[in-house]
């Protein structure tokens, strides 16, 4: 009889956990740059997940993501268009090698051959024909037990990237080669005499593997790893539409990247050259490199008014940015915060996030609007005793039944109509109508209707922090954790 079993898919293993501090202001601790649309309409994650969207190659994804991201990606997801796949919750960042520990031992529970094809979220790649080329090409050579990394065709001596050499072809898999040697982000000289010696890629930092070939490395080299791993998805639990792994066990772990724990101490690697437009976005000037150029070598994004300007990138989220006989700068502005850096010092942001962590301030966590499940909200004006918010309830969607100890509020419905739970009575209110809520009232604001709810909150008591919630019932599964609104 002849065999009409089907080529097997390749499973996407998509890593949404980074938090983007190279591109503050726009990526926040709380809205990351994998879900902004950076480099179009679309966010960078569903970009990634349409690249795999062809059902002749891929099955449908998996996203493995930090725990507070995972109702933006699920909405994201579902606004994309994307099959239903799995969305798995990590209680802390763990890196790479984690993480596609988990999505083997998950890929594994549907399929005992399973090929996983670990994306980060966060990348751009501009001839996606190229990359199902790659994809496939690897696809052969995992399925003969090789661990595959795609090395892109390096153009000038970057430092930013590590570097992999070229090696042997590997037998029967044409455009598939053995790994000679890594090396990790070189010096400015060093990453000159690569280029011109040839045969060296930049490591791109995306993987293809059998998910058993990939953990039979890992219990070899990471042994313990590997058990810890195996225990947070053995001990796990389904919340809603996702996979939460058991915290416990997770945070025990050690942090560690793919190249790291494996990949360098391998005897099973092999790379993929691809020359498919690729960038990783790490940072504002790579942005500049891949944006449209006006004629004077700006890319403006917003409101901008430029003069005797060139080679610079600006962008604004909401205010006039004009910019006057600058050259090679980085402006960036939001609601609440401004960057302006010297073109080559991009990297350098990440600094002035960890200053901002130090101090105690808010702008590296949170955007002035903030997403929730049920909505958003945004920050209107705040002092002493008092805080005003608008507040943005989705059609059909409601806050968790909760009190506060400390505060009081006062809401007004702008647009739409509200529904009002407090203590024993439920209400609706409509346009220019108001209520009150008292301190230590149950209380739950909802949306009946079939148009955004808009209602401004005013915020007052002696204590105003975010923490000051008891939740007694949430549509979300959100009980136990402490309201951010």
């Amino acid at each position: 009889m002849p065999n009409t079993r089907q080529p097997p898919l390749v499973r996407p293993v998509i890593l949404s956990g980074g938090v983007g501090s190279r591109l503050w202001p726009l990526s926040r601790a709380l809205y990351p740059k994998q879900l902004l649309p950076l480099v179009g309409e679309r966010t960078m994650l569903q970009e990634t997940l349409n690249r795999v969207a062809d059902p002749a190659l891929f099955a449908p994804p998996m996203v493995i993501c930090n725990e507070e991201h995972r109702f933006i990606i699920a909405e994201q997801m579902r606004q994309n268009g994307t099959p239903a796949g799995t969305i798995v919750l990590e209680p802390e960042g763990r890196n790479t090698a984690p993480a596609a520990a988990i999505g083997a031992l998950l890929a594994l529970r549907d399929d005992d051959d399973a090929l996983i094809l670990i994306l980060p979220s966060d990348h751009v790649i501009g001839d996606v024909t190229g990359f199902h080329a790659a994809v496939t090409t690897a696809k052969a050579a995992a399925q003969d037990g090789a661990l595959v990394t795609f090395g892109m065709e390096p153009d000038q001596p970057e430092t930013g990237y590590g570097y992999i050499r070229r090696g042997d072809p590997l037998p029967g898999i044409d455009g598939c080669y053995r790994v000679a040697r890594f090396i990790e982000k070189p010096q400015a000289e060093a990453a000159r005499a690569m280029l011109a010696e040839g045969g060296w890629l930049w490591n791109s930092g995306m993987f293809l593997f059998g998910a058993r070939a990939y953990l039979e490395e890992l219990e070899r080299l990471q042994p313990g790893m590997a058990q810890q791993c195996r225990q947070a998805v053995a001990h796990g639990t389904v919340d809603l539409d996702f996979f939460r792994l058991d915290a416990a066990a997770f945070k025990q772990m050690p942090s560690n990247s793919i190249d790291y724990a494996v990949m360098e101490r391998t005897t099973h690697a092999a790379v993929v050259p691809a020359d498919i437009q690729w960038n990783d976005i790490g940072s504002w000037s790579a942005l500049w490199q891949i944006g449209a150029k006006n004629a004077d070598g700006n890319v403006t994004i917003g409101d901008i008014i430029t003069e005797a300007t060139r080679d610079s990138y600006i962008r604004s989220e909401g205010p006039l940015v004009a910019a006057i006989g600058v050259r090679d700068l980085l402006v960036v502005a939001t609601e609440d915060a401004i960057l302006v850096a010297a073109k080559d010092r991009s990297q350098d942001v990440k600094t002035v996030v960890e200053r901002l962590k130090a101090a105690g301030r808010q702008q590296h966590h949170a955007h002035v609007r903030v997403v929730r499940p049920w909505g958003s909200y945004q920050s209107v004006d705040a002092g002493n005793r008092f805080q005003v918010k608008q507040l943005v309830v989705k059609p059909g969607a409601k806050l968790s039944l909760q009190k506060h100890r400390h505060r009081a509020e006062h809401w007004v419905v702008v647009s739409g109509t509200a529904r009002v739970t407090r203590d024993a009575e439920t209400f609706d209110l409509h346009v220019d109508e108001s209520t009150y809520i008292p301190v230590g009232a149950a209380h739950r604001l909802e949306n009946p209707g079939d148009e955004p709810l808009r209602v401004i909150e005013v915020q007052s008591g002696d204590y105003l922090g975010e923490d000051d919630i008891i939740r007694f019932d949430d549509v979300y599964g959100r009980v136990e954790e402490k309201e951010k609104k």
